[in-house]
């Protein structure tokens, strides 16, 4: 969000309670008005109330012209969406506003949150990675996930597809927030729409966004700033060397939070960022019993059982002929499962959850055209 000019790093002084938040609201969605932004304002003005008021006069001073705070009725209407939506404002400094963001020298001035807020009371650990993960990748989120929470961790992520949908799916039980860079009531992508009402129901939903937001491109470096905020370390999974997941790193580090990694195989383009971050100093991480010693956690947990995705259905007769977009969306969502580390034929077909013939048949196609290797034992891989 662009500050404009009201930017200025004036220290942090706790803000005032007031009315039912609108005032903090109007504040915060208020043109020019960022988080840094709002927080000098409540420095130098005490209130939300006094701020708004103060608003046309500090634009003028800056060379900004007929400056209009956030009308009423926008906050009306958005906490009447958050009424309609189940979700509840936090306010910054304010008791069941997480006391981890505080940390941030940029802490959303107010969250509006959807599930069960005793979550945020709790420290977490942030799982992330490739939205295109691979099937090994994905293994490894779920295995992570199923062994800290076990251990009594609360696991954070971003809720995209992928490593995070993986990770939050197995943690679910044990305690999941979900961070979204869109409104708390929006869910992106899709295909998570049904995990989002699962999370809201036994986990915790969050967001800074106004509710109803769809998000942008600059929404989610602003959602990564969060979930390492939120957490007392970041796991990367999967990741390229230019990624969201990276950027997450990066603000844990300038945190102070610990920062870990699971190693790739130097060929896969989807483990260049861990292996990098790994080059630099994050700790490598094997499996769940790592990060809790990291952190000086108990590591006398079970050992953690990955939850196989379900059978895939038994093979049946091969189609004459299939669409050709149908099978090349099929091929890429075969490429996208393998890397140059070898995985079992039958977990791939597992993992893709479609019938056997369907596969295999797809998969000759694919190593005659150079493209897989398949190898000893059933293993296959790709080849770059």
């Amino acid at each position: 969000m662009a500050e404009g000019p009201f930017l200025s790093p004036t220290p942090f002084t706790p803000p005032t309670p007031e009315d039912d938040g609108s005032s903090w609201l109007r504040l915060m969605r208020s043109r020019r008005v960022g988080p840094a932004t709002f927080h000098r304002l409540m420095a130098e003005h005490g209130s939300a109330g006094a701020a708004l008021r103060e608003l046309p006069s500090i634009a003028r001073s800056a060379g900004v012209e007929d400056y209009q705070p956030c009308p009423i009725e926008v906050v009306q209407h958005e906490m009447a969406q958050a009424r309609l939506a189940g979700a509840t404002l936090l306010l910054w400094g304010q008791p069941g506003y997480p006391a981890s963001l505080m940390d941030l020298p940029d802490a959303p001035p107010l969250i509006w949150a959807r599930g069960d807020l005793s979550l945020l009371a709790v420290p977490t650990i942030a799982l992330v990675g490739a939205r295109n993960a691979s099937s090994l990748g994905l293994r490894m989120a779920r295995r992570l996930a199923e062994g800290l929470g076990q251990a009594g961790q609360v696991v954070v992520s971003g809720l995209a597809r992928g490593i995070d949908a993986a990770a939050h799916e197995v943690a679910l039980p044990h305690g999941t927030v979900a961070v979204q860079a869109g409104g708390v009531d929006v869910i992106y992508p899709e295909e998570n729409a049904a995990l989002a009402a699962r999370i809201a129901a036994e986990g915790c939903l969050i967001s800074e966004q106004p509710m109803g937001l769809p998000p942008q491109a600059r929404h989610f470096p602003a959602r990564n700033r969060i979930v390492a905020g939120l957490s007392r370390a970041v796991v990367v999974v999967e990741a390229a060397a230019r990624s969201g997941s990276l950027i997450t790193a990066r603000a844990a580090l300038d945190l102070g939070r610990e920062v870990m990694a699971v190693p790739g195989h130097p060929f896969d383009a989807r483990a260049a960022g861990c292996n990098m971050l790994i080059r630099d100093g994050a700790a490598l991480v094997r499996g769940p019993q790592d990060v809790l010693e990291a952190l000086g956690a108990a590591v006398d947990v079970a050992p953690a059982v990955e939850p196989e995705p379900s059978p895939a259905p038994l093979p049946g007769p091969v189609p004459r002929s299939r669409p050709l977009p149908e099978m090349a969306a099929l091929h890429s969502r075969i490429l996208d499962r393998l890397g140059p580390s070898p995985l079992a034929e039958d977990q791939l077909i597992r993992d893709l959850a479609l019938p056997a013939a369907h596969v295999t048949s797809q998969l000759v196609t694919l190593e005659l055209e150079g493209r897989i290797l398949r190898q000893p034992g059933g293993l296959l891989s790709r080849i770059a």
